[in-house]
């Protein structure tokens, strides 16, 4: 009996020691550079408003890219959001994008110019959506919405996809049954309570838009309720990206008094089209993992962005050269 208890330790120890050195393999490799040149050039990248969290993360990552790979030039591009960085990536007018996968799935279902072409290089993070109103305001529900004057965003960003559902949803028409504005982050804070009565945004957690009129508990957030989220997912198309979820209350934690507020959320992907460098691809997609920590040190929402969960690019397919990064590092 001492002899097989001597055995199994053995084995056990051996186990423990081969899954020791896989692990420190793994570690070695993940913090040593690559033997071979990073690849130069340029490349476009665009973007979204600049009080945004999609520029703030393109900032960031131009500098990710900067300390690893010198020789590229990376020159952002700001936008109106969504709608408009896919519409770039897809016809050439930029390399590379933000966007969220219902505005992705709407193009490509529109079957507009080089849809077929889009390719995803990673899932990043998970966009919010935050119907804002003053904190004394009697809105309270999206029905109440009727008749107000609704900032829904511009015509070429997500926002506007999202609050015309939105709004749908709740049996409110956004063209006769409200006074819509096209302000979007950059403005829409500011005219609340002066001009508007509520606006839509949607975006990463938090937004720095947001964060001071939250500080100063000059913002309150109106739910939207699952069964919107539900009656959105009965459409089909674009909105089976939509999913219910809450606005947590360490988000603003000044607007929300420590409750949580129902909405929902859409993935954010960044993207790009079948004819870009696959080598070049490969080395940006590692430098968006490998970033995720200085990325997420400033955009809290980029801390979510994980191998495991980046290689779901629904509802395109992994371009070549992402795909080589993911294969590089499966298990």
């Amino acid at each position: 009996m001492p002899h097989v208890l001597s055995r199994i330790g053995r084995r056990r120890a051996l186990r423990g020691a081969t899954a020791g050195f896989v692990l420190l393999g793994l570690l070695l490799w993940w913090l040593a550079p690559w033997d071979e040149e990073p690849p130069g050039g340029t490349i476009t990248l665009s973007t979204g408003t600049r009080a945004g969290v999609y520029q703030k993360y393109g900032e960031l990552l131009r500098s990710s890219l900067g300390k690893h790979m010198p020789d590229l030039d990376v020159r952002l591009k700001t936008s109106d959001g969504s709608q408009e960085n896919v519409r770039r990536v897809a016809t050439g007018e930029a390399d590379f994008a933000i966007a969220a996968a219902d505005a992705v799935e709407t193009y490509r279902l529109s079957g507009r110019p080089g849809a077929d072409r889009l390719r995803g290089v990673a899932r990043l993070y998970d966009d919010y959506v935050q119907l804002a109103v003053a904190p004394d305001s009697g809105i309270r529900s999206v029905a109440d919405l009727r008749g107000k004057r609704v900032a829904i965003g511009s015509p070429k960003s997500g926002v506007r996809l999202i609050a015309d559902r939105v709004l749908r949803a709740a049996g409110i028409d956004p063209e006769t049954d409200i006074r819509p504005s096209s302000d979007g982050i950059d403005t829409g804070p500011e005219r609340l309570g002066h001009g508007l009565d509520a606006f839509f945004w949607s975006g990463g957690l938090p937004t720095d838009g947001l964060k001071t009129l939250a500080e100063q508990s000059a913002i309150r957030f109106v739910p939207i309720d699952a069964d919107l989220v539900s009656e959105l997912h009965g459409e089909g198309g674009a909105t089976r990206h939509y999913r219910a979820t809450n606005m947590p209350e360490s988000a603003y934690p000044g607007s929300q008094l420590g409750s949580a507020v129902p909405t929902m959320a859409v993935s954010n992907l960044l993207i790009t089209r079948a004819d870009a460098d696959p080598r070049l691809t490969e080395w940006l997609t590692r430098i968006v993992l490998k970033s995720r920590d200085n990325i997420g040190a400033h955009v809290h929402s980029a801390q979510l962005v994980d191998v495991r969960t980046a290689i779901y690019t629904d509802p395109l397919r992994l371009h070549e050269g992402a795909r080589r990064y993911y294969r590089s590092v499966k298990p």
